[in-house]
């Protein structure tokens, strides 16, 4: 048997099935306005992931890590959530970023790692966070939002305060949202298994064809998350051909606009260097970032044509 044979749908809880059918009896209760906005951001971040690879690939910014056939695991768990819910995501969800109210733009930035980043470059591209969204900046081992979740939640409970952590959309939404409706009344945390595929390369340094065959990923194609809700949404008579042409053009315009802006943007103030560690700079760290702007030193003359990494 060959990688990936095992993983078919059978046994797995499934509403939409890839020719955009659906089981009435599953279908969980959503407004057709959600399930458009839905729909919307699944293309969104396929636009956007395919955006960002030929931005590295054009040496315009120094690395990206794709999401393509995973969208509706982030979109469908990030929907099911309130505002008041916390997310620990890994480095490859923007579908729950955006979801959550993270801008187009300062994602963009933050890969750029510029001046509009709020960051101010100091994190890996996709390495992102926001408190405002209740979105906690990623980190890149494996697993780390598991106990992150795990101690944030222990700190809410003696709080006494409420927290929810976080290639079927509508199936992901209904389990995730029983799960945080769940926690909520006091029934504890969920282990959701969400089996999905990334069609794309693991990062913009990586070669997939090395490791793994065309036919399994040709496999893969064919239960598209997102061809799979546009069908469903063509079914119950709420999407259209020119409906879809028009959200393509959309998102390319707004992307091509959003990187065009960002890319006037210099990079971080030479300052930033010195700032944030704590919540007023010491004396110490003071007195070096005004000997080192004394000193006239902005930045060392052979990256200055380098910029971003």
């Amino acid at each position: 048997m060959r990688r990936g044979e095992r993983t078919a749908e059978e046994g797995l809880l499934r509403i939409i099935d890839p020719d955009g059918t659906y089981d009435s009896k599953l279908e969980p209760r959503v407004a057709p306005d959600l399930l458009k906005r839905a729909y919307r951001h699944l293309v969104l971040v396929r636009t956007l992931d395919n955006r960002m690879l030929s931005l590295q690939r054009q040496g315009r910014i120094g690395f990206y890590v794709p999401s393509t056939g995973e969208e509706a695991a982030q979109v469908g768990s990030a929907m099911a959530l309130e505002k008041r819910d916390w997310v620990f995501p890994a480095y490859r969800e923007p579908g729950a970023a955006l979801w959550r109210g993270f801008s187009v733009a300062t994602l963009i930035a933050q890969a750029y790692g510029n001046a509009k980043d709020p960051q101010q470059g100091r994190q890996m591209p996709n390495h992102y966070g926001a408190r405002d969204i209740n979105y906690v900046p990623v980190s890149s081992p494996v697993g780390t939002q598991i106990p992150q979740a795990v101690g944030a939640a222990w700190a809410a409970k003696i709080r006494k305060e409420d927290i929810v952590t976080r290639n079927d959309l509508l199936a992901v939404y209904a389990v995730t949202k029983a799960a945080a409706d769940k926690a909520r009344s006091g029934g504890g945390p969920t282990m959701i298994e969400a089996v999905t595929y990334r069609m794309g390369p693991h990062s913009s340094s990586d070669d997939p064809t090395r490791y793994r065959s065309k036919e399994e990923v040709d496999t893969w194609a064919k239960r598209d998350p997102i061809e799979r809700m546009r069908k469903y949404l063509e079914l119950k008579g709420l999407w259209s051909k020119d409906a879809e042409e028009k959200l393509r053009a959309e998102f390319e315009d707004l992307l091509q606009a959003t990187i065009k802006e960002v890319e006037r943007s210099p990079p971080p103030p030479i300052e930033t260097l010195f700032t944030d560690v704590f919540a007023e700079l010491t004396p110490q760290l003071k007195e070096q970032m005004e000997a080192f702007i004394a000193s006239g030193e902005r930045r060392r003359p052979e990256m200055l044509d380098k910029f971003p990494l």
